[in-house]
């Protein structure tokens, strides 16, 4: 069975943004498109004029002009869509539990307040199993920044990497872009944070040398399995997230991770992605990983 892109919608711009870019991704990918909407919401998210069959119906028109509109820009790609009862977070995450990627809309106020609210997004986020990837109504996920760089973030070159490099040198080959590999190693309590740790560590190789060697290594099988795809890299000492932000400016795409936690641990996502996903203009990819 071929696993679809999903993408959330609740009629907001971001949301319709996100649906936009959705379909630009499955057809360079080659994938079918699946819109879906979830119609019941909790009683302080609706006017109170508003009875749930008007709710229904405004989600169902919501949805076939979307579909309509996304078969008339791209007529061989394979739309579907689908309005599902249930609250947001359950709706959303039973996507990702099928789907190859879920794209939702960065922020999700339209006439009717929708399902992409914050704390929503932040638990689907937190506990998907797919990559989500987040959507603003902006310049930078427009069809012609979709050429631009995809910036993967590295902090652990071992094991954890893999789903990261997999999606974004994935990405990156779809979209016939360049890949910007970022890595921020953690320091020892020894050499802290700050522009003296660039100028000591760099002293005959030091941690920046080794950090340079290991995300060579890294990269190796992937350059490998895509030769297509221009690579470079960034080697930075200093904060991770400050690192990710500066790379992310002219990106077409980020690609961060998000460490899979047990539930008792909460809706964590890490704090390089969220201050990504809060800051970043571009499309950001938050992967799933062990």
């Amino acid at each position: 069975m071929i696993r679809s892109i999903a993408v959330g919608l609740d009629g907001s711009p971001e949301s319709l943004a996100a649906a936009d870019w959705a379909a630009r991704e499955a057809q360079r990918r080659d994938l079918p498109l699946h819109l879906v909407h979830a119609w019941i919401w909790q009683p302080h998210d609706v006017p109170v004029t508003q009875d749930l069959e008007t709710q229904k119906d405004w989600a169902l028109r919501i949805l076939r002009e979307t579909e309509e509109e996304l078969r008339g820009r791209h007529p061989e790609l394979t739309v579907g869509s689908e309005q599902v009862s249930g609250t947001a977070a359950e709706v959303l995450l039973g996507q990702a539990e099928k789907a190859r990627i879920l794209v939702l809309g960065s922020s999700g106020h339209g006439a009717i307040a929708g399902f992409l609210l914050g704390s929503v997004g932040q638990q689907v986020l937190a506990r998907a199993n797919s990559p989500v990837v987040m959507v603003r109504a902006n310049a930078r996920s427009a069809a012609k920044q979709d050429a631009g760089e995809v910036v993967v973030g590295l902090d652990d070159l071992g094991g954890t990497a893999a789903p990261m490099l997999d999606f974004a040198f994935g990405a990156a080959a779809a979209r016939r872009a360049p890949l910007r590999a970022v890595h921020a190693p953690s320091l020892p309590p020894l050499y802290g944070y700050g522009p003296a740790v660039g100028r000591l560590a760099s002293q005959e190789g030091g941690i920046t040398g080794q950090a340079e060697e290991a995300l060579s290594d890294a990269l190796r099988p992937w350059r490998e399995k895509y030769p297509q795809v221009p690579v470079a890299h960034t080697v930075d000492l200093t904060r991770p997230s400050g690192v990710m932000l500066r790379a992310a400016a002219q990106a077409g795409l980020v690609v961060v991770g998000r460490r899979v936690h047990r539930p008792a641990l909460g809706m964590r996502i890490g704090p390089v992605a969220h201050a990504v996903l809060h800051q970043a203009a571009a499309p950001v990819a938050v992967v799933p990983h062990g």
